[in-house]
């Protein structure tokens, strides 16, 4: 895609958005929905706009369910609050995102290697894989988490143009979930860390919609398997250029 393309609609999103109050807190809505349904939530996205602003639960549905939208939204506004702040990334504030990610939902994991509590953002001790991918060893974890705060807190120093911010916000959202820290949480982490990148750089938040988790893991598949980056990038602003534009035509209808 052409990036003066998304500079446009970066600009018409942000003054379009401005004009209506309260409407940051419907985009946290929508990254909860979408986050927590790309990891099997079954609200609906008006279930969960009812659940987070009236406190409103659906019978049918199942209660775990209930409580990921719950501490989705909490990491959520602790991520945009900290972005405020121009926090480095570090291992503990990574572990902060993903404690309250997994706060009500976590659990406590026995391995041979020791006990770790997930609920806790504490780094798993046990193997973990995905399909046919196997992510890191867990005594690589800390060190490769550390080298990643590193990367990008360097490069959160250079970044200018809004096509190097974008795709640092990308690449830290590969690279997160490509060494999978973390015995649960990992995929919601890691989109917040792109969120943390977007909001540092006051860029609007990007989302992954649920209706293209095959192409998003295929996307992130391939980018491993080529060793290359581009397919994730391609995928990824063809996600947030899709959201700008279903937001811009719904805030040009609210006026």
């Amino acid at each position: 895609m052409k990036i003066k393309n998304l500079e446009n609609l970066i600009e018409q999103y942000k003054a379009l958005s401005q004009e209506v109050v309260d409407y940051t807190k419907y985009t946290y809505y929508a990254a909860t929905h979408h986050s927590t349904a790309l990891e099997g939530s079954t609200l609906s996205e008006g279930q969960v706009i009812n659940l987070l602003e009236y406190g409103k639960t659906v019978t049918d549905k199942p209660f775990e369910d209930h409580l990921m939208v719950f501490d989705h939204d909490k990491a959520i506004r602790f991520v945009m609050e900290e972005a405020r702040k121009k926090r480095a990334i570090t291992i503990d504030f990574i572990k902060q995102i993903a404690t309250k990610v997994v706060n009500s939902t976590g659990s406590i994991v026995n391995t041979i290697s020791g006990t770790y509590d997930i609920s806790k953002g504490e780094f798993r001790l046990s193997s973990v894989s995905a399909g046919t991918r196997t992510f890191p060893d867990f005594r690589k974890v800390p060190s490769l988490i550390q080298m990643l705060c590193d990367k990008v807190n360097e490069k959160l120093k250079s970044v200018a143009t809004i096509e190097e911010k974008c795709e640092l916000a990308f690449e830290l959202h590969f690279d997160f979930i490509s060494i999978h820290p973390f015995g649960d949480g990992n995929g919601r982490t890691a989109r917040l860390l792109m969120n943390y990148i977007q909001a540092y750089f006051d860029l609007p938040l990007s989302i992954v919609f649920k209706k293209d988790r095959i192409r998003y893991i295929n996307a992130l598949e391939s980018a491993r398997k080529r060793d290359d980056l581009s397919p994730f990038l391609k995928f990824m602003y063809s996600q947030y250029t899709k959201l700008l534009k279903m937001e811009i035509k719904e805030l040009q209808a609210k006026q």
